[in-house]
């Protein structure tokens, strides 16, 4: 960022795809192949992510793309989840994550979520 400029800071989602976009592979998702969708709703706002899994292979994008499965929730439980402060299946469990199509695919993910914040 340049002297005197006001972009604002990244969200930590953003900063988790962005991370996994970086990476290009990620050793926890090699058994997985399929496309996973985020539908991150922040007011009447949505924000679309969807991650392409290749055997490990990943590529991530803005994109509204069909998808093998989609994961629709609120965007600040979702950087709860990016920041370890929440559990994944935990928000599941209480329909805070609502996921449809492939399950496996969502539950394979889930693994590249951070764990909890050091005390």
């Amino acid at each position: 960022m340049t002297p005197g400029t006001s972009e604002r800071r990244r969200s930590p989602t953003a900063a988790f795809f962005d991370d996994l976009a970086q990476r290009g592979r990620e050793p926890l998702l090699k058994n997985a192949s399929g496309t996973l969708r985020f539908d991150l709703h922040d007011g009447a706002q949505v924000e679309h992510w969807t991650v392409r899994i290749d055997e490990g292979d990943v590529d991530v994008s803005r994109s509204r793309a069909k998808a093998d499965a989609v994961v629709r929730l609120d965007k600040s439980v979702f950087d709860a989840m990016v920041t370890g402060r929440v559990n994944a299946m935990a928000c599941a469990l209480r329909g805070e994550l609502v996921p449809e199509g492939d399950l496996s695919l969502v539950i394979l993910f889930q693994r590249v979520f951070p764990g909890p914040p050091a005390k």
